[in-house]
């Protein structure tokens, strides 16, 4: 080795002898600043066990218990079934029809309060009434949903508002039993779910609406963008995260909708109006079947989750995040 070198190498080490660390050398102690990374860890892992815990105590492990027992069959002796259950999905007509009603309710509970909202925030954004119209309609929300059943059933039943009001208009021949034939009862419930529900889509566009800087539609309107162009082309991409939150709300509530039908039908006439939810609650509860209860728990859970990731993975993706 020359001379220079081992002089760099001294000089770099502060002068004195070289230092050469041997395989068998003990690591250097930790310095100050790994310290306080290794303090700020603990601090914060120790403010996020209790979270933690209730998570994994209320959701993660009842999840779990789920589905193991959803490979039980509904015996005394509870034997191992593998995928019995699950093939009811094939076999059973009831859960066939409540997978074809919670696809109507997915689409209705998704497309109806978006649409309403959207339009009645623009409406009433900057109308004179505009206090007195938000207040109509976001009280409905403020309802629970079985409240909400409760005032509909008023309505719907065969002697209800609705029939009385069209036997005085002379047109008996629209008055009918709402609630007794499918698929009509799913979806004048779908239209209950969406009186209730369009009242939180009507807050978070009247939000957005607001926070749209009035300088972009008065840049559009300048530049000779008529007011259909300006929703279309300015407004409503500027809407785009209220959007996401919309329906992505409305898409969790329309797969695990249950409180409304209950009290409306309890899935009837027969099991015509059942929703997975419902069927859930049916097989396990009234016929006594939680191993089948199980498996429609599991395959509903599976179904919100991978439609919420789809569908939020597709929006982000498309934003560039």
């Amino acid at each position: 080795m020359s001379t220079s070198s081992t002089d760099q190498r001294t000089s770099a080490t502060g002068g004195g002898l070289p230092i050469v660390s041997s395989p068998g050398s003990a690591p250097p102690p930790p310095t100050t600043h790994t310290w306080r990374k290794r303090r700020e860890r603990l601090t914060a892992g120790t403010f996020m066990a209790p979270a933690v815990l209730l998570v994994t105590a209320f959701l993660l492990a009842p999840f779990v218990w789920t589905v193991y027992r959803s490979f039980f069959s509904d015996t005394r002796t509870s034997s191992f079934s593998w995928f019995d259950n699950y093939s009811l999905f094939a076999s059973d007509p009831a859960l066939s029809r409540s997978i074809q009603n919670t696809l109507m309710w997915v689409v209705g509970t998704v497309l109806l309060p978006f649409v309403l909202g959207l339009a009645i925030a623009c409406m009433t954004n900057a109308t004179r009434w505009s206090g007195l119209a938000r207040l109509c309609v976001v009280l409905p929300y403020a309802l629970s949903g079985s409240a909400v059943a409760v005032v509909w059933n008023f309505m719907l039943t065969t002697d209800g508002a609705v029939n009385q009001v069209l036997t005085t208009l002379n047109l008996d021949s629209l008055a009918q039993g709402w609630l007794l034939t499918w698929p009509g009862n799913t979806v004048v419930m779908i239209l209950a779910n969406a009186w209730q529900a369009t009242g939180v889509a009507v807050i978070l566009f009247l939000v957005g609406l607001q926070s749209i800087p009035p300088e972009t539609v008065e840049a559009g309107a300048l530049d000779g963008a008529g007011s259909w162009q300006q929703f279309r082309h300015i407004v409503l991409p500027q809407l785009r995260p209220v959007s996401i939150i919309v329906i992505g709300m409305s898409l969790v509530n329309g797969l695990k909708s249950f409180d409304l039908i209950w009290v409306l039908t309890q899935g009837g006439p027969g099991r015509a109006t059942e929703t997975l939810a419902v069927s859930m609650y049916n097989e396990t509860f009234l016929e006594l079947r939680p191993g089948a209860g199980a498996a429609i728990a599991v395959v509903l859970t599976v179904i919100v989750l991978a439609a919420s990731w789809l569908y939020l993975r597709r929006q982000l993706d498309v934003k560039g995040e």
